[in-house]
């Protein structure tokens, strides 16, 4: 792709608009049709039946860990200057964080992401909830919650090049491409085990290839901009709240890829519920579980910003280039999701017989 080109036919803020809803489109409707989820994946680790969710969940992240580092060995994307390697992270903030933000995906029975295939659906929990997590990861970043996570954040960090698990271990790009090829029969072992159908691996497959598609445009546009661009990859956390408030401040603020992204990902999921005939209109059936699904939805919404990513940013992007924060992030996500599940589900309002 000639990206020169299109800068200056389109110009950099419309390109990357365009691109972001583009990519969101097509992650919104395969994650919908594929039904990847993080909270489901856990949720059967936690009850100790791993099956159909878990497989999905398995393929979808190697499938993004493999293509990711098929474009660094290609060179057509370059993790030099990536802020996850150039700047100092917090090794606290990813523990704390992530476990906070599995327990509000616990909570309210769904990530971030997955919030927002579900809108797309017609499920007006999710539109709440992710409502919620906005403005509680805009309080976070900027607002009264700010403080407390730079506090927590301050706690135990780590410079830039320590944050590069590849680099730290030496294994080099090939040795990561080998280990995330591992993952990837792990899943097939999982997809074949569970007969999960072709149709729905390979909409896994997609979602995962998303991944990897950000990270290249991204970097293609920066390579070849006069403008700072930044380079990152899929992330509900940050552009969720950076959209919400885009459209809540006067007129004039720039575009860029997350503002294309968030709606992208809506519509991309309503056009596949709608034409699957899944659509449909979902509320809360009690005060309660509203309760729950707010409390939730702030759990996510701090725990993403302290964490630096939510389950796609840093679960799964992050993972992508083997930053050790990310990882940490995704395994303390599992954590708190199978710990809330079982104090809250099961032991404290376990459901009685009849």
């Amino acid at each position: 792709m000639n990206f020169e080109a299109l800068i200056t036919q389109l110009g950099e803020e419309y390109l990357l608009l365009l691109g972001g809803l583009i990519i969101g489109i097509i992650f919104g409707a395969a994650a919908q049709q594929s039904r990847f989820c993080l909270r489901a994946a856990t949720m059967e680790v936690a009850h100790g039946k791993p099956a159909d969710r878990m497989a999905i969940w398995l393929v979808t992240f190697a499938v993004a860990l493999i293509a990711t580092q098929l474009l660094i060995l290609g060179g057509l994307f370059d993790t030099n200057g990536l802020r996850q390697f150039s700047n100092r992270g917090s090794l606290s903030g990813a523990i704390i964080g992530g476990l906070l933000f599995g327990v509000g995906m616990a909570l309210s029975r769904a990530c971030s992401g997955r919030m927002l295939v579900l809108t797309g659906g017609g499920n007006l929990r999710a539109l709440l909830t992710g409502l919620v997590f906005a403005v509680a990861a805009q309080a976070s970043l900027e607002g009264i919650f700010a403080p407390l996570r730079t506090e927590i954040g301050n706690w135990w960090t780590i410079d830039g090049p320590s944050r590069n698990l590849i680099g730290v271990t030496g294994i080099g790009n090939w040795g990561a491409l080998a280990f995330s090829v591992a993952w990837l029969l792990l899943g097939v072992y999982m997809v074949r085990k569970h007969a999960v159908s072709a149709y729905t691996v390979t909409l896994g497959c997609v979602v995962g290839l998303m991944i990897a598609a950000a990270w290249w445009f991204n970097f293609g546009v920066a390579a070849n901009s006069f403008e700072v661009v930044p380079v990152h990859s899929l992330s509900f956390a940050s552009p969720t709240s950076d959209t919400l408030m885009y459209f809540l401040s006067p007129p004039g603020a720039a575009l860029s890829f997350d503002l294309g992204l968030i709606p992208g990902v809506l519509l991309g999921s309503m056009a596949a519920s709608i034409t699957s005939r899944t659509f449909k209109l979902e509320g809360f059936h009690d005060p309660q579980t509203m309760i729950r699904y707010m409390i939730g939805g702030c759990f996510m919404g701090f725990g993403a910003i302290l964490a630096g990513g939510c389950a796609i940013g840093a679960g799964v992007s992050g993972a992508s280039v083997f930053a050790v924060t990310a990882w940490l992030t995704l395994w303390s996500i599992w954590l708190g999701a199978v710990v809330t599940d079982i104090v809250v589900d099961r032991w404290l309002f376990k459901k009685q017989p009849g």
